[in-house]
């Protein structure tokens, strides 16, 4: 009778001294050169126990060999048993905190956001009865299976409880109660697709559950419809994270001809059109982009003030395009690009290049114009880029007053300095 397999020993972990700091403050990550001891190789995945130097238990997390960020926490303090119940409760007070934040017009909205949710590496974001599971690190691929399972048991409720708020709100016919079919739609980061489909059989833009859309997923923002390429689109189909400063907007828009620079599927241009402004211009690179926002102005038609506002398009490179003209014709003006600063290396030059832009984007500027300057390169601080957008405009002479700077949308939370990526100024330059 052969032998059954022995189990390896748990995976232990003893740090230095600053990391050791780090975690019992509640920092998420475990760099490799942080470890000073390791009882043996761990596999990707894999839990991994964290002992302080007196030897006692300080932190639990997800041990990955291929990533500097060796381990991903997800819990300190005392220890726990890591158990099906244990995983399910997580998942349930990660959702909780979206609880009271959207009504029925809202249906699209970030449920779980990394690290800052206790699910480090994971990212859940709804469309209405769609979901899409981005992973950014190789932690998860062993586990997809059994998080398909918690989440089928969880996500129809999240799904339910719209229909009811919008059955309260008389803007849906016949909910019966019963909880809705889901779908729910696996994005991978781009580090860990060869991996994931060499080693686990996992591919991105594969359905985990429900069926394949059959093109975009059709969703509700502040009662505004978007449609979200939840299977091939950037992130996972669309920008959430900018809402509320697309809300800001409306507020600024009103009598304003607008420029969307960067505009992606025109969000920004939506809500200036619903706030009253006279004209909107989508510029992108990208003509995909742009045939999304002409879709989505084409989804809104049957609102009175989008139908009024003039819509154009323009495909060309940003920095291109405002530097070739310096007439002064709009009245609000969007800079939002995409991230300048993947990496430490390129910072500096990601900071020289803010404040191009906003060289650029300051003659097109009508006197008493608004200008909104965005970032989301984590890799720049808030500082930093403030600095570099408001000396920019102090050098222009241009009298100008700050409306405000924002951060993080409430779904969007950011609990650790390296997750503290979005940052956006509203300036208005005085008549």
């Amino acid at each position: 009778m052969a032998d059954a397999p022995t189990q390896p020993p748990r995976l232990r972990l003893r740090v230095t001294a600053t990391a050791e700091s780090l975690i019992r403050g509640g920092h998420p990550w475990l760099y490799d050169a942080s470890i000073r001891e390791q009882n043996r190789a761990g596999q990707p995945g894999e839990l991994a126990v964290i002992y302080d130097r007196r030897d006692k238990f300080l932190a639990l997390g997800l041990y990955d060999p291929l990533s500097p960020i060796r381990v991903r926490v997800l819990h300190h303090g005392k220890p726990v048993t890591t158990d099906d119940a244990w995983w399910r409760a997580r998942l349930r007070t990660a959702l909780a905190c979206r609880d009271g934040l959207f009504d029925a017009q809202t249906t699209g909205y970030r449920c779980i956001s990394g690290e800052s949710d206790g699910w480090p590496g994971f990212v859940l974001d709804r469309y209405d009865k769609t979901f899409v599971l981005k992973l950014y690190s190789a932690v998860w691929l062993p586990r997809v299976r059994e998080v398909v399972g918690w989440l089928r048991d969880t996500l129809p409720s999240v799904a339910a409880a719209c229909d009811r708020r919008a059955a309260t709100d008389g803007r849906s016919q016949g909910a019966t109660g019963e909880k809705p079919s889901i779908s729910l739609v696996l994005r991978l980061s781009r580090n860990i697709q060869p991996l994931a489909e060499k080693q686990f059989n996992l591919r991105d833009g594969e359905m985990l559950l429900g069926s394949a859309p059959d093109g975009p997923v059709v969703f509700l923002e502040t009662g505004i419809q978007f449609e979200a390429e939840v299977i091939r689109g950037q992130k996972t189909g669309f920008f959430l994270d900018q809402r509320e400063n697309r809300r800001r907007v409306e507020t600024l828009a009103s009598g304003r001809d607008v420029l969307n620079a960067f505009s992606f599927s025109g969000g920004f241009s939506l809500y200036a059109a619903r706030g009253g402004a006279r004209s909107t211009t989508d510029l992108d690179i990208s003509p995909h982009a742009l045939d999304s926002a002409r879709r989505n102005f084409a989804l809104n038609s049957a609102d009175p003030c989008i139908a009024a506002c003039r819509h154009e398009c323009a495909q060309a490179d940003t920095f291109d395009w405002l530097a070739a003209s310096s007439r002064a014709d709009f009245d609000l003006i969007i800079l939002d690009p995409p991230s300048l600063a993947k990496r430490e290396t390129e910072r500096a030059g990601a900071i020289q290049a803010y404040r191009k832009l906003t060289a650029l984007g300051l003659p097109r500027l009508r006197r008493g114009g608004i200008l909104v300057a965005a970032s989301c390169s984590a890799h720049v601080s808030q500082g930093e880029f403030f600095t570099a957008v408001m000396n920019t405009i102090h050098d222009s002479r241009r009298p100008y007053q700050e409306i405000v700077r924002t951060s993080h949308a409430p779904d969007h939370p950011a609990s650790f300095p390296e997750a503290q990526y979005l940052k956006c100024l509203f300036v208005r330059l005085e008549p």
